[in-house]
């Protein structure tokens, strides 16, 4: 009897382990919707005025360990809700190419490139020293592919808010990289990148960086350290990672617990004296998630509704001035942060992308195949 008893113990235990084995197999390959966004093509801006720039290949495949962290599955996240609300349909969205050895090599020197062909660096950068371990080619086709599409998106949002108004990239915004090594979870700077890009290309002379992480741009302001073509503005919490910090050409600090009223009232008053006195054709901005109250990373009190009207507050800047602008996520270290992102995301779309506030297409639930992808 005891025999028979630990044999089907280990039978439910194997039953089980296969049970969850096919669970996470599901899990990791990408439905319909999502399939439609891996190979680069064009799309439709809404309402000509709004492109959102989206890929597949955003998602970080790391054998499941992507999901204990927040950044891997907010992309997807933010995706399908535009889906579910009918505000946006995967043949519109705008799927970015991956960027290039050459374009990277226009705001990073040769050495970050060397440095990212050993996996002790990148464990570095990413701070995570278990990635030392991990073959090299595994990181590059897990990680790496991931920040480079996620680099192009920026690239491209910033081509289309130059013809549109507004490029709104579902990833990006890597401001912590700089010239010769990633840092602070980044590899490449995006922002740099795509403002180099457009330089070299002639459709842009000069750029404004309005970075509102919660962690100071320093990677973007060192790359663009005595470069009058880029302006750099970073208001951040003042006691936190990065130490020391360097020197945008505006820094503001942040106290630990400031809340919305102040944090609106600080950055109003920063964009009137910026549009005023700066000269520059398109604006990045940089709308990182960790200044909302509860971040793992940081302390400031802003509620989700304050980050919906901090990222309004600079797109409407923008359009009143008829000046592009490129939305890129950032930070954001809980699970939930992604959600006030979608807010913010859906009120420019209700705004600048429809006709009286309403979704183009009707609202549909997510499968329960897009509801794993994404969990």
């Amino acid at each position: 009897m005891r025999k028979k008893r630990k044999f089907r113990i280990r039978r439910t235990i194997v039953r089980l382990l296969g049970i969850i084995a096919i669970c996470y197999a599901v899990s990791c390959i990408p439905p319909k919707s999502f399939r439609e966004t891996k190979n680069p093509r064009g799309g439709s801006a809404l309402e000509n005025k709004v492109a959102i720039v989206y890929s597949q290949k955003y998602h970080v495949d790391f054998w499941g360990f992507e999901k204990l962290h927040p950044h891997p599955q907010k992309y997807g996240n933010l995706y399908l809700a535009l889906l579910k609300d009918g505000f946006d349909r995967s043949e519109d969205v705008f799927v970015p190419d991956e960027v290039t050895d050459d374009q990277i090599l226009l705001a990073h020197s040769e050495l970050l490139l060397e440095n990212l062909q050993h996996s002790k660096n990148i464990a570095h950068y990413m701070e995570v020293p278990l990635m030392k371990a991990v073959p090299i080619g595994l990181l590059d086709s897990g990680l790496l592919k991931s920040f480079r599409r996620q680099t192009g998106g920026t690239i491209t949002a910033a081509r289309l808010a130059m013809d549109h108004g507004i490029g709104v990239n579902l990833g990006g915004g890597w401001h912590h990289a700089k010239r010769d090594a990633g840092e602070g979870f980044c590899i490449y700077n995006d922002l740099a990148i795509a403002i180099r890009v457009l330089q070299a290309e002639g459709i842009i002379r000069r750029a404004l960086v309005i970075d509102l992480d919660v962690h100071q741009g320093n990677g973007t302001a060192e790359i663009f350290e005595d470069d009058d073509s880029v302006y750099t503005f970073s208001m951040h919490q003042g006691n936190i990672y990065p130490v020391p910090k360097a020197t945008s050409d505006w820094d503001i600090e942040l106290k630990s617990g400031v809340d919305d009223g102040t944090y609106l009232t600080v950055l109003a008053g920063a964009l009137d004296k910026m549009f005023d006195e700066v000269e520059f054709d398109i604006v990045f901005l940089q709308g990182g998630a960790d200044v909302l109250r509860g971040d793992q990373l940081a302390s400031l009190n802003v509620s989700p509704l304050g980050l919906v009207l901090r990222d309004a507050m600079v797109i409407d800047k923008c359009v009143k001035h008829k000046v592009p602008v490129v939305t890129t996520l950032g930070g954001g270290y809980q699970n939930d942060s992604w959600k006030a992102q979608y807010a913010s995301i859906k009120r420019t779309l209700e705004k600048y992308g429809t006709v009286n506030a309403k979704p183009q297409y009707s609202p549909r639930k997510a499968s329960v195949k897009e509801k794993l992808y994404t969990k």
